[in-house]
């Protein structure tokens, strides 16, 4: 059972709407419908699925190996090449939280361009069903369903308004 996609074409965000909501009605998943939009619309206006991420966990972990390096890099430094002066501690700890913030820093940064870079799945190498129109002012919806149901989410989407159907 293969699956087919169609993306339909609309100009009025209320025909769009109206779309999603007999798509969804008719027993579409939410996850298999998506709007592609030249200008931006508020989140959720088309009753999209709003997909749930995990970014705010790649910070995190990001800042804590960099951390874990900081705290490795002048703890073993200091102990791999001691310096006893006047009786000091050999582990300094002053200057070792600037290399530990900084490497902390380094490490969340870092680690939530690469997240950005895993949650919104770039590189693409397929960009799948486009249409150049949407850049222009058009409103799509992606609809990706099984073959026998493809007929039904067209003329569901003609009905709502679409102008045109592609598929792929």
């Amino acid at each position: 059972m293969a699956n087919t996609q169609l993306l339909g074409l609309f100009q009025d965000p209320q025909n769009v709407a109206d779309a999603m909501g007999e798509l969804k009605g008719d027993g579409f998943p939410v996850e298999d419908l998506d709007i592609y939009s030249g200008c931006p619309f508020p989140e959720g206006s088309f009753g999209e699925h709003d997909p749930e991420h995990r970014l705010f966990i790649f910070p995190l972990v990001g800042a804590l190996i960099g951390f874990a390096i900081g705290l490795l890099w002048t703890a073993g430094t200091q102990i791999s090449y001691p310096l006893v002066t006047g009786g000091k501690p050999l582990l300094s700890i002053p200057p070792m939280t600037v290399i530990m913030y900084e490497n902390t820093m380094l490490g969340a940064i870092i680690f939530t361009v690469l997240g950005v870079l895993f949650e919104s799945r770039l590189p693409k190498r397929d960009l799948g069903l486009y249409d150049e129109r949407i850049t222009e002012g058009y409103i799509g919806i992606l609809v990706d369903c099984p073959e026998e149901r493809a007929s039904a989410a067209e003329g569901l989407m003609k009905t709502a308004g679409a102008e045109e159907i592609k598929k792929a």
